[in-house]
């Protein structure tokens, strides 16, 4: 019988810790790194021996903001992320667990904002929701054939809908009540328990509520005052864990409340990462605000993160269906009507267009998208003579303001005209000073979500090629060994967990990826299927890169091929407790 399963040899070597690489051969067994060696070891003692010269042998990625939450219920493969070295996500951010709340609700609050549509997500609740507390959803996810690894928050949407109901949730007019408050504690101390790794909350008030009950409702999570979600991270701040929220974009003082909580003054700092540091168009000057927050909060002894897109931000549209419109009044009303002919008659209407085109032209207001047609891109129209050209270059030849170009084809072919626009992390200098801050997190891929507007699946492989090609170019952003160590050691150590490192007796959690490959365009985007969803979404495909995946020692990727057994077998990924 092999003494090992697997045997990777003669690969430059990281090991998650920051550590100098070095060319060595690792021997897997058990699901664990039995033995890492400068020497070589006989293929006679394993199964199988993995040739990985000329290759990176590194930590499986932690991806840190997914919302897999519906999907791996069906689709616990999660194959969209490991094909890219991925071997740990993280669910329930944004304040969107499916935990607490009744299958309805939890669809609800989801479904919209991460743009899934609820025809879908709602059957797969229906079906397999059997649990109403953390511990019955950890019971029930080690039950699931897991792909990889799975970390949780508990989404404070969910446990407040879960512990008050959806309307009395999303009703400015009420606050829990103290019986219902020590519900959430109660419930939130379970979670913490059972190793979740905290709490996820939400300020930002376009993310909307889908169904017929309370449609068009900001997420649950911003009807509570700050006292409510104070109390709650008592708990947080006492387990040593991590608070995620998202700040109002359109109140960045906001962002204060949050740097008051991370400190405590007198208690033990309060883990907090938001959402997001971005190098945004229409609003650059938060670059600076954002750091600056980062830099007064850790020097006071803090303990902040801001989640930072190693890569341009681009976004794809539909039409008018698209959540960045959500941020201005005259976007969202159009997106407050579900009805077709009702929104056609809206968007037709000279009224209408007079406020839609004061919004587009006001240049000062906080904002993400930076509201200029002139910088998005048609893609796709059944008058195939657009393609190719921006809204202006069309309003100008047609002699029509821009806006009302833009609203005429929208309501000439609703979600058939499909375009995008960059939005942010545009300039590749700026991009690089934002992931060089060893204090915030590489992270916000948001996978799982978003499915037709975006992907960044494969956002660990942007960043090792973003910081690969400054070391070709003279001027490093930081070491190879930085910045895997910034995908994954860096990572679980912040969050508490027993993953992202690759030393003797560390879980198996390996890939093998070829740095040649980088040389290919990591930005672009595909159509995939979505596995059991009969969905078509956006998808990365980067073929030459991810050679082998290995997840708690079982083999999960070979030769750059998904396993059949990913997703169908007990033994790859685990819910992995914090603390």
């Amino acid at each position: 019988m092999a003494h090992y399963d697997f045997i990777i040899e003669g690969g430059r070597y990281f090991d998650g810790t920051g550590a100098p690489s070095s060319i060595r051969t690792l021997a897997i067994k058990d699901g664990r790194v039995a033995k890492v060696t400068d020497e070589a070891i006989d293929h006679a003692e394993a199964d199988r021996v993995i040739d990985a010269s000329g290759k990176w042998v590194t930590p499986g990625f932690l991806d840190t903001h997914t919302h897999y939450d519906a999907e791996l219920l069906v689709s616990p493969s999660l194959s969209e992320s490991v094909r890219h070295g991925v071997t740990t996500v993280l669910v329930g951010s944004c304040s969107l667990s499916m935990i607490c709340s009744e299958y309805e609700d939890a669809s609800d609050i989801f479904t919209r904002v991460e743009t899934v549509p609820r025809e879908r997500v709602l059957p797969i609740l229906k079906e397999h929701k059997t649990w109403s507390t953390p511990k019955q959803w950890v019971e029930h996810v080690k039950q699931v054939p897991l792909g990889p690894n799975v970390i949780s928050f508990l989404g404070h949407s969910d446990l407040r809908v879960g512990v008050m109901g959806l309307s009395r949730a999303t009703d400015l007019a009420i606050q829990p009540t103290e019986d219902e408050m020590q519900t959430m504690e109660r419930l939130l101390k379970e979670a913490l328990d059972e190793g979740f790794l905290g709490l996820s909350t939400m300020c930002l008030k376009w993310d909307k509520v889908d169904g017929d009950r309370e449609w068009s409702k900001s997420l649950p999570s911003t009807y509570a005052k700050w006292k409510e979600v104070a109390r709650l991270n008592r708990l947080v701040r006492q387990y040593n864990r991590v608070h995620q929220g998202a700040p109002n974009a359109a109140t960045p003082l906001q962002i204060l409340q949050y740097v008051r909580e991370c400190l405590g003054w007198l208690r033990r700092p309060l883990k907090t990462t938001l959402i997001s540091q971005m190098d945004l168009k229409g609003s650059a000057y938060l670059t600076n605000l954002t750091r600056l927050t980062s830099v007064f909060t850790n020097a006071l002894r803090g303990d902040f993160r801001w989640q930072v897109l190693p890569t341009p931000f681009t976004v794809y549209a539909d039409g008018i269906d698209v959540v960045f419109f959500e941020e201005f009044g005259a976007g969202e009303m159009a997106l407050d009507l579900k009805d077709a002919v009702e929104r056609n008659e809206l968007l037709k209407d000279e009224a209408y267009r007079r406020k839609f085109r004061k919004f587009y032209g006001e240049k000062l207001s906080p904002r993400v998208w930076q509201r200029d047609f002139g910088d998005a891109m048609i893609i796709d129209c059944p008058d195939q003579s657009l393609i190719g050209k921006n809204f202006e270059e069309v309003a100008k030849a047609r002699g029509v303001h821009v806006v009302d170009l833009f609203l005429d084809l929208v309501v000439e072919f609703g979600k058939k005209i499909r375009w995008y626009t960059t939005v942010g992390n545009h300039r590749k200098q700026v991009l690089k000073r934002i992931v060089k801050d060893p204090r915030s997190l590489i992270t916000f891929s948001d996978a799982g979500a978003h499915i037709r507007n975006m992907a960044f699946y494969n956002l660990p492989l942007r960043m090792l090629k973003l910081v690969h090609e400054s070391i070709d170019e003279g001027d490093p952003i930081m070491t190879m060994e930085q910045a895997v160590h910034r995908l994954t050691g860096d990572q679980a150590d912040w969050f508490g967990i027993d993953a992202g490192k690759i030393r003797e007796g560390d879980r198996a959690d390996v890939v093998v990826l070829d740095p040649s490959g980088f040389n290919q365009n990591l930005e672009q985007v595909h159509w995939g299927d979505m596995e059991n969803f009969d969905l078509q979404r956006l998808v990365n495909r980067n073929p030459g890169i991810v050679k082998t995946v290995i997840i708690n020692g079982k083999l999960a990727v070979d030769e750059e091929e998904i396993l059949p057994a990913l997703g169908r077998d007990m033994g790859f990924g685990r819910f992995i407790p914090a603390g």
